[in-house]
């Protein structure tokens, strides 16, 4: 209904955003990260939107990217997860980080999430998996994607991710990791797994 709404903040919870926009306050539920990226009360904003009409409920959700309101559709979409369990999971993590849990797999960190059991986050990693690798520049450096047709380049990538995950780091740590490092077609497994594991140290 709402593409977005550009208009002045008059107040923000943690998971509320009052917005003003031609005299009209709109009540938006936000994730907690965007909560603590808002300007302060006064200040103008523009707030991509989700409009979520039931029976008995007509709510706004909103986020501060298009990149964020597209991962929130794509989880609202997943069996058994309504608009308020997709908010919990983007107050949880960054959509990024939801990214890289789901492409490595890693119910672990989704299910972190209040109100997100294992069995939740292993549905959404099943049926989001394909969809989230459609938009993986979200996922890879620019640099990285523009490689994703090198075989070459593909398998040093995986075998150093199979030995951070052998050291003990979870898949999405070892993906944030791997993704922070410009790969060029000379740098085998060992030297991605030496700068990833120098990138993880500084963390």
């Amino acid at each position: 209904m709402y593409a977005y709404i550009k208009g002045e903040i008059v107040d923000i919870t943690e998971d509320n955003l009052v917005l003003e926009c031609n005299n009209i306050g709109y009540n938006i539920r936000i994730p907690l990260s965007v909560a603590k990226r808002l300007p302060k009360t006064g200040e103008t904003v523009k707030i991509y939107t989700y409009t979520s009409v039931r029976e008995d409920a007509f709510q706004l959700f909103g986020f501060l990217s298009k990149d964020d309101l597209e991962i929130y559709k794509k989880l609202i979409a997943v069996n058994g997860i309504g608009p308020k369990g997709a908010l919990s999971i983007l107050s949880a993590m960054s959509a990024d980080d939801l990214r890289f849990a789901i492409l490595s797999g890693d119910a672990k960190a989704i299910s972190k999430a209040p109100g997100i059991g294992n069995k939740s986050a292993e549905r959404i990693i099943l049926e989001l998996r394909d969809k989230v690798q459609l938009t993986c520049e979200g996922v890879l450096s620019k640099q990285q994607s523009e490689q994703v047709g090198s075989s070459a380049v593909n398998e040093a990538r995986n075998e150093a991710l199979e030995a951070m995950t052998a050291l003990g780091y979870s898949p999405s740590e070892a993906l944030k990791a791997v993704k922070q490092i410009a790969i060029t077609d000379d740098m085998d497994a060992g030297a991605i797994l030496k700068q990833a594991l120098k990138i993880i140290s500084t963390v």
